[in-house]
């Protein structure tokens, strides 16, 4: 087994080793090697002393080497060479060099003693960067600590004991570090936040086009006025900060067909007529891309709870859907709106029976999805009135209200502490 590499210059490559050297090494486990070579043979023989026997000035080539452990070299190295400035010294002690002494004197004991040197102060240097590691990780987990007390106060209104309690409870339970729960904690809220906002641009995708048609219709057309300039500037907000995030390569593909779909969309809207074919089927486009980014960001976070979010949010959507259909099949009969009413329905009736099961909730979320089914039989109630002025208006107010109980349920779910902790 190799205990000692010794790294020759460049001129002293395949030829003999200088008499002196041998002599000081003699019965030494060795392998000389070429200072090119430093760092590759240090990895594969793992010796525990390298010993640099270089003239001076010191070559290039073994500065650059010693560059590569940025003054932490894997084992303790050694140099003997001719007399140095202080700035070489210097220099040399930077990247990682534990001792020195002159060539021209080095026997068998003062190279036992130059080895010696350069041993006790790499284990020591060693001793104190892993102290420093270790300092930094306590750092590190004290701020992860802090914003994951912060999350938790600020989502379910508890003080900061009761907070660090939940965090010291989940670590315990699932043995892992109090630092890496409260940031799997902060990434779980991140990626809930997320999923909503994806969630959030399904919903937008079909607002606009109801707000378009009632416009159209005239059914409170200065309220649709404002609706779709609020709307818009929400997809903009939406899609900036979630650009901001780390979605990973899936998200930000999904995220940039989303953007593109929108842009359509936008131009659509735009448009002058408006053409509510058109920007139904822009809006259809944006929805899909939307969906495909928030099924992309569920399956990212990899927390089965997250899927209660996405649920939630989808709900948004539908309501909205629905009134959009149920006006462009009063306004264009060729549509295929019509068709497309029967099975939102039964797909809202679907979800929020789910949700009315589900074991994630509160009484805040049972209030919210008793007003939610009271609201959805007002819905379906201005469906079945389309016919008079009364009963589209009936479905638009009843529409919008649904959305806002689920823009209230889906951000309950998103705080929940099952989303939170899971």
């Amino acid at each position: 087994m190799t205990s000692l590499l010794v790294v020759l210059p460049p001129e002293h490559a395949g030829a003999a080793l200088p008499a002196e050297l041998t002599r000081a090494l003699a019965g030494r486990g060795i392998d000389a090697i070429p200072c090119s070579d430093l760092v590759r043979q240090v990895e594969i023989s793992a010796a525990p002393q390298v010993l640099l026997w270089q003239p001076v000035p010191v070559p290039g080539s073994l500065l650059e080497a010693l560059q590569t452990w940025a003054g932490a070299p894997p084992c303790a190295l050694s140099l003997a060479s001719g007399p140095l400035d202080a700035d070489t010294h210097a220099r040399l002690v930077a990247l990682g060099v534990h001792a020195w002494a002159p060539m021209d004197a080095l026997d068998a004991p003062s190279l036992d003693a130059l080895l010696a040197r350069a041993r006790a102060r790499w284990q020591r240097e060693a001793a104190l960067r892993t102290e420093l590691e270790a300092f930094r990780t306590r750092l590190d987990e004290r701020k992860w600590i802090d914003r994951a007390k912060g999350l938790l106060m600020s989502a379910r209104g508890i003080d900061e004991d009761q907070a660090f309690g939940l965090l010291r409870g989940a670590a315990m339970h699932a043995n892992l570090r109090l630092g890496e729960v409260s940031r799997s904690v902060l990434e779980a809220a991140q990626w809930a936040d997320a999923i909503n906002r994806a969630g959030q641009l399904r919903m937008l995708s079909q607002r606009l086009v109801r707000v378009a048609a009632q416009g159209l219709a005239g059914i409170d057309a200065r309220r649709a006025r404002v609706l779709r300039t609020q709307s818009a500037e929400r997809v903009q907000h939406n899609l900036d900060h979630l650009a901001t995030l780390a979605l990973g390569q899936a998200g930000n593909a999904a995220l940039a067909r989303v953007r593109s779909a929108w842009q359509d969309l936008e131009k659509a809207l735009s448009a002058r007529p408006a053409a509510l074919a058109a920007i139904d089927a822009r809006a259809e486009a944006l929805l899909a891309a939307a969906e495909v980014l928030t099924e992309t960001l569920e399956a990212s976070g990899a927390r089965r709870a997250l899927r209660i979010v996405n649920i939630c949010g989808r709900q948004r959507m539908r309501a909205q859907r629905l009134a959009k259909d149920a006006l462009l099949a009063s306004m264009l009969p060729s549509a295929d709106s019509q068709q497309r009413l029967a099975a939102t329905m039964d797909e809202f009736e679907a979800a929020l029976r789910e949700l009315e099961a589900a074991p994630l909730s509160s009484p805040e979320i049972r209030a919210a999805l008793a007003i939610a089914r009271d609201e959805w039989l007002h819905l379906m109630g201005g469906v079945r009135g389309l016919d008079s002025a009364e009963g589209r208006a009936s479905l638009v107010r009843a529409s919008d209200a649904l959305v806002d109980t689920f823009e209230r349920l889906t951000a309950s779910y998103e705080h929940s502490l099952q989303v939170i902790m899971s």
